[in-house]
Formats: structure tokens, sequence, C-alpha cells
């Protein structure tokens, strides 16, 4: 009996130890951090550095050769359309010779030419504008009632605001080309009146600001010498945004854009305007050779919330390709390849299970899921390599990924 006794102590001991060991032995739980699967609004957005500018800058210039008088104007000072810039003398005494005669006729036929087809792409830019206004108003009740999809709507309405992007600045240019000729019908005014002397004031072809006063002092000049640079920032700024030609083909015309750090509090809004056709190489910090494409974006909203930018301002645009407001998605950090396909680990009861997944869009933050899993799940982010297929995992709280 004591025997029997003793030696089932023993076993015991022996069944004790061997659950010591298998307990010891055992891996612990590892440690992951966690994402969620969610549904949320998601887009897709290219970053890039931009500049201002004025989209439509005019150059004030000497109609023929003379001694310009000291311009007064300052660089940011206000002008009114019509208004007195500068002012121009002949070079000799006080009427034109004949070579400033014939000079000056020139000008003046040719500004009335220029008049006249600045006249007609008003004419066609006005004809234009009404097509796309009567193309809207004739699918309106269509796309109330769903009928056309809402890429063909954004279309309809792009094309409508190019329209009238297009008319606007074909009577900006009637302005100009009136100015020229104003300028041009003075100066020979000035040469068969009385007043020769006192020359032939040049006028301001838009109203705006003075950009630039490329002439500081007193000097003779000739035929065609720029003096001011005039152009409205209010009205026509742009952002001018040079992307790799690799992102710019992702990009359409319409697109969204916040515009941001460019010195005031609120993120501006504006849309792509122009994707110009040419690219051109550009050379990096890092002397790497690029192939560059110019964006054009014009700012939306009331200017005054643009106080203060002016023309050569850098920003920051960020323009919206692809945006969805009820997206399945998930961390990006979540994802990785197992092969030849995309897989997350998803936490099941404290185990790490591993899933296939059909990815869509990814932003680098979050990416959207087709397939493969459903809201609320929760995922390991950036899982170790070892990690197999149903190990044992002592999951964080969530953090919002």
């Amino acid at each position: 009996m004591a025997l029997l006794s003793s030696r089932k102590g023993l076993a015991i001991a022996v069944l004790v130890l061997v659950v010591v060991l298998v307990y010891g032995l055992w891996p612990e739980p590892r440690p992951v951090d966690t994402g969620v699967v969610r549904r949320e609004p998601m887009a897709l957005t290219i970053v890039e550095e931009g500049r201002t500018r004025v989209r439509q800058s005019y150059l004030v210039t000497a109609p023929v050769d003379g001694r310009l008088l000291r311009v007064t104007l300052e660089a940011g000072d206000e002008v009114h359309q019509g208004q007195e810039v500068a002012r121009l003398l002949p070079v000799m005494a006080g009427l034109l010779d004949s070579r400033t005669q014939d000079q000056a006729q020139a000008a003046r036929n040719g500004a009335r030419a220029a008049l006249a087809a600045a006249r007609a792409e008003v004419a066609e830019a006005e004809a234009g504008r009404r097509l796309a206004e009567d193309q809207l108003a004739r699918n309106r009740p269509l796309q109330a009632q769903g009928d056309i999809s809402a890429a063909q709507w954004q279309r309809l309405r792009q094309e409508f605001s190019v329209a009238v992007a297009r008319l606007e600045a074909a009577q900006a240019a009637v302005a100009v080309r009136e100015a020229e000729l104003t300028s041009a019908e003075a100066l020979l005014q000035e040469n068969a009146g009385t007043s020769g002397a006192a020359g032939v004031g040049l006028p301001a072809p838009i109203g705006g600001q003075v950009l630039q006063r490329l002439l500081q002092g007193e000097a003779v000049i000739s035929a065609g010498t720029p003096i001011l640079e005039l152009g409205n920032v209010a009205r026509d700024l742009e952002v001018l945004v040079e992307l790799p030609s690799a992102e710019a083909v992702r990009v359409s015309t319409g697109d969204e854009v916040e515009i941001a750090h460019w010195g005031g509090p609120d993120v501006l809004m504006g849309k792509v305007e122009r994707i110009e056709p040419r690219g051109f190489t550009k050379f990096s910090a890092l002397g790497v050779e690029e192939q560059r494409v110019n964006v054009l974006i014009r700012f939306l909203g009331n200017p005054e919330a643009r106080r203060g930018l002016g023309h050569g301002y850098r920003v920051e645009a960020r323009i919206r390709i692809w945006q969805g407001d009820n997206v399945l998605t998930a961390p990006s950090g979540a994802l990785f390849r197992h092969q030849g396909q995309w897989a997350v680990l998803v936490v099941d009861h404290g185990r790490a299970r591993l899933t296939p997944v059909q990815v869509g869009k990814d932003n680098g933050q979050r990416a959207e899921i087709l397939d493969g899993l459903r809201e609320g799940q929760q995922l390991v982010l950036y899982p170790d390599p070892g990690l197999a297929d149903g190990a044992r995992i002592a999951p964080g709280p969530a953090d919002g990924r």
C-alpha cells in the first residue's frame, strides 16, 4: 500500500513538472498595435508646391521712339482703366519727325487690326458661352432625374465654366486693344495739335494694380520698350503647379483643389482649369532630371478670403483626383503581400488570422477594401514577418488609424 501511494505521489509530481515546463515554454502572446476597418469618406490627393500668378498681365509699352518722363507709380499702386500711367515726349523738339510719324501711324493701324481681331474673338467666345449654357439648361432636368451620370453633368458644368472664362479673357483683350489704339491715336493728335511739347499720355489698358515698374527714371526709349506691368490680382489670380508628368496624367480639368500654407488662416478652394499638353525638363534640388507639366488652378470663392495674396507667392496645392463618400477602408499599414496578393492579419479572439483582401484606392493612410473584410474588424498594424497565421497575440487599443 505504501508502495502504491509512493508511485501515485511520484506520478503527480511528474505531471505537475510537465505542466510547469509546458506552461513555461508556451509562447507568450505577442503584443501588437491594431487598427479598425470602417466606412468613411476617402480621397486621393496629389500634394505639390505651386506659385501664384496673374492670369493675364499687361505691359504698357512705348508706341514710338521718345523720351519717357519719370514714372511716379510704384509696384502695388491701384490704377483704373484709361488712367494715364506714363507720359512720352518726342525725342526732338515738340513735333514728331517723319520717321516717328510713320511709326505712330503704323502703331495706330496695327492697334485697329488687333482691336478688330479681339472683337471677333469676343463674338466667338460669346457664342460658345451661349451654347454651353443651353446644353447645361437642357440637361438639368435629366440630371435631376438621374438620367445622366455625375461625370457627364460635371463635364457640362466644366465646359460652361471654361466658356465663361474664355469670354472674360476675350473681353479683357478688347479693353487692352482699345487702350493701345487710344494711345496711338493720341500720339498722332499731339503731333497735329498745339501741345506737342507736353507729349502724350499712355493709358492703363485695364483696372488693377501695378505688378512691376520696369523703368525707374526718365530715359530715351525706343518703340516697344516695356514700361509697366499691370494686372488685376483680385480677379485674375491663379496658381501654377509644376507636376511630375506621371502625376499630371492622373489629374483632370475640374478636379477640386485645396490651397494651403499661403499665409492666411483658412484653406482656400480652387479647381484645375487647364493642364498644358507639353511637358518640360527640370532638375530637382538633388540634380535629378524630371519631366514636369504645368497645371493651372483657378481660385473659387470670394477674393476677400485671400486678401494679401499677390503675384508670385508660394502656396501648397492639394489636388483631389478621386473621392468617395461611403468607402470601406482599412489602415494602409495593415496591408502586406502574401503569395502574390494583398492580405491582412485579422484579430480573432486573441489570435491573428491571415485573411486575403482585394484592395482598391490607397492614399497612403487608408486603403479602399473591395472584398475580404467587414466594418468593425480589428487588424494588426505593421505585422512582423514572423507572425504566423493563428499566432497568439495581445492586441492593444485601436489607435483610430
